[in-house]
């Protein structure tokens, strides 16, 4: 009965897959408890019908756009003082214990992230959002993710670095895009579409749609046919 209830919900929010049926019910009934108190949690703090975890916080929710079914897992900060809407589209999910910083310093208010529908990310992971970050549709993500849509400017040496003001040139990814866990994005990089992004990687470069690419610095590792 409770599974028939879960694979017609996935099946109306556009998830194909079979639920297994070796899960107990006992699961399903712990994870309705959590979402519910998840759904009433993101009411109180967002008026919107977002699923948020324990000890979580979303700072100006007045500038976020929540898509359908939104959430945001424990323990994670939202911060929504940027210069652009943040963006999150219909069925996002941003893991546990991670951060959005919009806005790094008080010298220039931040740009901001957008993520499209059906994309999610993993637990601890960091947005630097601060020169903007687009994420397309259908982006799945591993843990540890890092961001950095700033990069520090070093090429005077008569003067500080700290004082010699960043570039912002934001990062950009595609869609239909898997990110393996601890992959770092700098300022300035974009990944194409139907792409693979390995474990690890270091991502500072500008790629095409349909590779794989990993390494320090990432470079295509294959071309998908």
């Amino acid at each position: 009965m409770i599974k028939g209830i879960f694979q017609k919900l996935l099946l109306r929010s556009g998830k194909r897959y079979q639920i297994d049926p070796r899960i107990p019910n006992k699961l399903f009934c712990q994870i309705i408890y959590k979402r519910t108190g998840m759904l009433i949690r993101g009411f109180l703090k967002t008026g919107s019908k977002v699923f948020v975890g324990q000890n979580t916080k979303i700072l100006n929710s007045q500038n976020i756009i929540f898509g359908k079914n939104v959430t945001i897992e424990k323990h994670t900060i939202i911060d929504g003082f940027s210069s652009e809407k943040i963006i999150f589209g219909d069925f996002v999910k941003i893991g546990a214990f991670s951060n959005l910083n919009s806005t790094s310093h008080l010298s220039k208010y931040g740009i901001g992230l957008k993520m499209g529908n059906n994309s999610a990310i993993g637990d601890y992971s960091h947005f630097g959002a601060a020169g903007g970050i687009e994420i397309g549709d259908d982006v799945i993500m591993g843990s540890y993710i890092s961001f950095h849509s700033e990069n520090h400017i070093f090429s005077d040496p008569k003067t500080l670095i700290r004082e010699q003001g960043v570039t912002s040139k934001g990062i950009k990814l595609g869609n239909n895009i898997w990110v393996g866990a601890k992959v770092t994005f700098l300022d300035g990089c974009s990944v194409g579409n139907n792409s693979v992004v390995a474990a690890g990687a270091v991502v500072n470069n500008t790629f095409p749609d349909n590779v794989v690419i990993g390494g320090i610095p990432a470079k295509v590792l294959k071309i998908i046919e």
